[in-house]
This record gives C-alpha cells, sequence and structure tokens, in this order.
C-alpha cells in the first residue's frame, strides 16, 4: 500500500514578511513550519557542539550563590555552559590539582604544602563572604547563645546535656531541657568544618592543642553527615542536635540558629552586616589572597566569618577555556556581586576586587 502523499504546499498561503515564494518550491514540498523547526534544531546542535563548556568541583558552602552566579552567567554569555558539583572542598581540591576539572571551590586558605605539591598551579582567587552559623533543634527553643567557650565544650564533649550551667548561665529565662547534645559534624572533607575549627582553634587552647584546625579533624564525638545540606538535615530530624552550617541552608532549612559572643564581647547573630563588619577589620588583604578572618575585632562583626575562594589553574592546557575562566571570574568578582545579599552572602570589598582583577589578568 503507498503512503498517501503530503500536499505540497501553496506559498501564496504563506503571509510571512520576506518570504521568497519560489524558494519555497525547492524544498520538496516541506511545509514552512517543519523546515523552520529542522533549521532551528541543527543550530542548537551546531551551537552546542561550539559551546565553551567549564567543569568545576568543591565547597559545598557557595553552592547556592555559585548555582545562581553560573546560571545567569549562562544567560548572558551565549555558548559558555558550566557544570559545578559541590563535593567538599577537599574533594576539590584533589581534583583541581590532578587536572580533573578546570577549576575548584575551598572554603579554606591552601597551605603551603598545598600549594607546592599541586600539580596543576592554581590562583587562589575570593569570590564572596559568608558565615557558618550553629544550629540546633530543641523543642520549645528558638534563639540561643552560644558562647565560644560552650561551642568549644560542646564539640569537645565537656558539654553533653543541654541544661549544663554553662549554657543555663548564658541563656537567662530559657527553659533548657535535661536532654543529652547530639552533636553532628561533616563527614567529608570540608572547608566548612575547617572555618569553623579555625574559630574554635582561636578561641579555645584545648581545642587548638587538640583536633585543632582543619577541613577532616578527628572530632572528639558525634555523629557525620555529608554536605552543608546532609547536616542541616541531620540536625532537623534528630531532637537535641547540634550542628554548623553555612548560614543560607540554615535559612532555607528553617533551622533554630545559635547568637554567638564576638571578640568585642558582643551577643551578635549571623548576618551579612556582620560578615562584612569581618572583612572591614582584616589585616591587609596578602598578594594569594590567604587569609583568615574568623574571631575579627569589632562590635558588630560576626565571629564565624570566612572568604570562600575559587582555584584557578595559572595556565590553562587549553588556550580558549583559559580565556572563558578569565572572563567568567572576572564576572563573578564585579557584576556577580550584585546577588550576594539576596542569598545571605557579603560582596567583596572594593580594594579587594581591584588586587583580584589584576590578578586574573595574568591567567592563561
Amino acid at each position: 500500500m503507498k503512503s498517501a502523499a503530503v500536499p505540497p504546499l501553496d506559498p501564496s498561503s504563506c503571509n510571512i514578511p520576506g518570504l521568497d515564494h519560489e524558494r519555497v518550491k525547492l524544498f520538496g514540498g516541506f511545509r514552512v513550519k517543519e523546515l523552520f523547526a529542522s533549521i532551528a534544531v541543527l543550530a542548537f546542535v551546531l551551537s552546542s557542539a561550539h559551546a565553551q563548556k567549564l567543569t568545576g568541583a568543591g565547597a559545598t558552602f557557595p553552592y547556592p550563590i555559585y548555582s545562581k552566579w553560573f546560571s545567569e552567567y549562562a544567560k548572558s554569555h551565549q555558548g559558555v555552559v558550566v557544570n559545578y558539583q559541590p563535593i567538599g572542598s577537599g574533594g576539590g581540591f584533589r581534583q583541581v590539582s590532578a587536572g580533573l576539572v578546570d577549576f575548584a571551590a575551598s572554603d579554606e586558605p591552601l597551605t603551603d604544602y598545598q600549594m607546592a605539591s599541586s600539580k596543576i598551579k592554581v590562583l587562589q582567587i575570593p569570590v564572596v563572604l559568608g558565615a557558618v552559623v550553629p544550629v540546633f533543634h530543641l523543642a520549645g527553643v528558638g534563639q540561643l547563645r552560644f558562647s565560644p567557650e560552650a561551642l568549644a565544650g560542646i564539640y569537645l564533649g565537656k558539654i553533653r546535656k543541654w541544661n549544663d550551667q554553662r549554657l543555663v548561665a548564658d541563656n537567662p529565662g530559657v527553659a533548657l531541657p535535661d536532654q543529652n547534645i547530639v552533636v553532628v559534624y561533616r563527614s567529608d572533607g570540608s572547608g566548612t568544618s575547617y572555618i569553623f575549627t579555625d574559630y574554635l582553634s582561636k578561641v579555645s587552647k584545648e581545642w587548638a592543642k587538640g583536633p585543632g584546625r582543619s577541613n577532616s579533624p578527628a572530632w572528639p564525638r558525634g555523629a557525620g553527615a555529608r554536605a552543608n545540606q546532609g547536616v542541616a538535615a541531620m540536625v532537623h530530624q534528630i531532637p537535641g542536635a547540634i550542628g554548623y552550617v553555612e548560614l543560607n541552608y540554615a535559612i532555607q532549612g528553617k533551622l533554630s540558629m545559635g547568637t554567638v559572643r564576638n571578640a568585642a564581647g558582643r551577643w551578635v547573630d549571623a548576618s551579612v552586616q556582620g560578615v562584612t563588619q569581618a572583612a572591614a577589620g582584616m589585616a591587609e588583604m596578602p598578594a594569594d589572597f590567604r587569609i583568615s578572618i574568623t574571631d575579627a575585632p569589632g562590635d558588630e562583626t560576626y565571629p564565624i566569618s570566612s572568604f570562600t575562594w575559587l582555584l584557578v589553574p595559572v595556565r590553562s592546557t587549553d588556550a580558549a577555556k583559559g580565556k572563558a575562566l578569565r572572563e567568567l571570574v572576572s564576572w563573578v568578582v564585579t557584576t556577580g556581586q550584585a546577588e550576594a545579599g539576596a542569598l545571605s552572602y557579603a560582596p567583596l570589598p572594593a580594594p579587594v576586587v581591584q588586587k583580584i582583577l589584576a590578578a586574573v589578568s595574568s591567567l592563561r
């Protein structure tokens, strides 16, 4: 049986301005809509084949703003696709140093050993600031104060009950229950853990001499969860739990957040303003951008604040990717900063941006 023939298109019936009716006849009776659809598909395939794809991996701390940035950048820069996997700062460094990704992200300043041992030499570029906040799950209690000594005591295993007198003294009028504290920490190599333990090491000699600052310390007690999302979920699920996460995860997860006493003796909530103040009180930014701003001075400073960084190869093996990375980083530290506040991050100080742009120009 013969298939029914598609009736030829009558060009005169197509009311399309500028259409050459005679040329339509040359396409063997295709309908104009089908023809244009085919051309659109072909154009998409060709543009995708020439798209500049950048892959990255690392910190979960800045993942909410990275998702926003990379989506907005792709919309305004046709032909560039950025794929970022939030696997933790430690995993990100390992991948970029082995040449497995085009860039990485970390929430901790790289050590001299890491810089020297990396097969791929990288520039550590600060891109935004954020806060690590203690979060807890305690029925009937929505707000608590945590002194530096109390946070260190809880994670060292010295404070095990919610009604411990050291917590009671800092929280007058709050009915704290006779309930065990369930400590939650990051189980993966985490820049968020580094920021938290960097802070604890500055405010507690016992912590500094014990677990110390690390992205994966030997935690004295507790249960581990992977990534900021995992810690937030575990605290949400377990009554009596305490953990630490980046501020945006606490807000999005609607978790109870602790107020922390800063170096000036003031009780402060985590906020964009408090993080900005922490950066304002820092010493001059070093040339290699490796700096800690935890427990910084200032009346309004939030003490568990930090820069977060991109790790970008000094010289890419692919010149086109090197150019694409320079342009992406330049956009992030300028135009992209406008997105920071809405996602509970703090933008970079203007003098730091100028230093970054000068350093980025050397990337190849």
